[in-house]
């Protein structure tokens, strides 16, 4: 048992939360913007949990000023936040929307008066309906919209917001969004999603640049969702699915943006080598262009076994021939396991790409099912996950990983996307009836964590 401080880490560590833009701000029709995918696949029947939309989510729209609040109060020095590129360009196109704009700078300008860096995330997830209508991220087209939105805002914004995030988890956008089917815009095209994964890629290749010509001291980097990939047995079989799974989840990702190019093995098992070959291998140098940072999304590890054909298949195309084992550890209410040391080998894999790269842990959080009584809410599975957390981000910067910061998921309670309302990952409660934020525990803890000389409970 070792005691987990503050102390521990740099004294320079960025300590933040995170939410983004569809799942807290509502206001989904006001202030000039337009509807993005999410509106749309949200009244799709049965595409939400409750049947519930993003509207009107958090309020954070009208409420920034009280959450802005609410960060100071739990004294995290950074936020980050999203964009809706809607909010912005209505269509996707075309000149900057005065409101929209205008709503993001108020935003910054309040957490730089309490002295909190704003983080900013150019897309998570929200593509404006327009352009999803011709093609979406199936149409190259889209990622040279998204360059040219990513020129705009940070030319409007770049005097105020100095961090900037290109994409978060195009993972997400690509498999869950056109394989799956489960999150917007809730298409099936099996394999071809990895030719949107492709597009999303090159929009952050195509955007780095321009970001970096506003101004002389921004910086500028990408989010991928990370996952610890370890065998059920060393058997041929079992080792060949968890190559399946780390090349789809891990590797497709991580090696165009830090290593130039696509691992061969994944797009064999796609049976996209052709179209790679034709539309694809051109990109890569401007999609591995130099980032000053990359973000790692961490919330469990998959323990893999090889699977039959005739298994049931999921988000990731091929994922037929694997199966997840049940390691009978905790789990949170999303169902996924609590493996803290899977953080340290997803910074460990992710730096080990480009030593030296700064790592940053742009989410990392949980979600159980927590209950506002009269006196709060206690919700101790999420303190102790958040400690567990912190102390493994403690650990890998004692293995020499340049972490520089955490950003816990996150700050309220929210939208949480095909869920709907029914998951919880905040550290302040939100009554939705009411729109009343509550500090949890979980937060009263971080509060106390990140207090001059805080110290936070024992770890293991």
């Amino acid at each position: 048992m070792t005691e987990l401080s503050r102390s521990d880490f740099p004294a320079d560590f960025t300590w933040g939360t995170a939410t983004a833009a569809y799942q807290v701000e509502g206001a989904t029709t006001e202030g000039g913007r337009g509807p993005s995918v999410w509106d749309t696949f949200a009244r799709t029947p049965g595409a939400i949990a409750d049947g519930t939309t993003g509207e009107p989510a958090d309020d954070h729209y009208h409420r920034y000023l009280e959450d802005v609040g609410l960060m100071a109060d739990l004294g995290v020095n950074a936020y980050r936040f999203s964009i809706s590129w809607s909010r912005i360009q209505p269509d996707g196109t075309g000149a900057v929307n005065p409101e929209g704009i205008a709503f993001y700078r108020r935003l910054a300008e309040a957490l730089v008066a309490q002295g909190i860096t704003p983080w900013a995330t150019l897309y998570h997830w929200d593509l404006p309906q327009a352009l999803e209508d011709r093609g979406g991220w199936l149409d190259r087209g889209t990622a040279e919209a998204f360059a040219e939105y990513a020129r705009l805002v940070v030319g409007e914004l770049g005097d105020v917001v100095k961090h900037w995030t290109t994409l978060n988890e195009p993972w997400c956008s690509a498999f869950l969004g056109y394989a799956s089917g489960e999150h917007a815009p809730g298409r099936h095209v099996g394999t071809q999603a990895a030719r949107a994964a492709h597009h999303l890629l090159l929009a952050h290749g195509r955007a780095v640049p321009l970001i970096r010509a506003a101004a002389d001291d921004l910086q500028v980097g990408i989010t991928l969702n990370l996952y610890s990939v370890r065998t059920a047995s060393d058997s041929p079989a079992d080792v060949d699915a968890a190559r399946r799974i780390d090349g789809l989840q891990n590797r497709f990702f991580l090696d165009p943006v830090l290593a130039g190019s696509y691992p061969v093995d994944v797009l064999r098992d796609l049976g996209e080598q052709a179209w790679f070959a034709e539309h694809a291998q051109g990109d890569l140098a401007t999609i591995g262009v130099d980032v000053d940072f990359l973000g790692v999304n961490y919330y469990s590890r998959h323990t893999t076994a090889a699977g039959t054909a005739s298994g049931a298949p999921s988000a990731n195309p091929g994922s037929e021939f694997v199966q997840m084992v049940d390691t009978g550890a905790p789990r949170t209410r999303m169902g996924w396991e609590v493996h803290p040391d899977g953080l340290v080998d997803v910074l460990e894999m992710a730096a080990a790409r480009r030593p030296g790269l700064p790592l940053l842990v742009t989410e990392n959080g949980a979600a159980y099912d927590d209950e506002l009584t009269a006196d709060g809410v206690h919700d101790e599975e999420r303190r102790a996950y958040l400690e567990q957390h912190l102390a493994a981000c403690r650990d890998a910067l004692g293995r020499g990983v340049p972490l520089r910061g955490y950003f816990l998921w996150s700050l309220m309670d929210n939208f949480e996307w095909a869920w709907g309302y029914t998951r919880r990952f905040g550290v302040v409660h939100v009554d939705y009836a009411t729109q009343r934020r509550t500090i949890k525990d979980s937060g009263r803890w971080l509060q106390a964590f990140l207090s001059a000389g805080g110290r936070g409970a024992r770890s293991a």
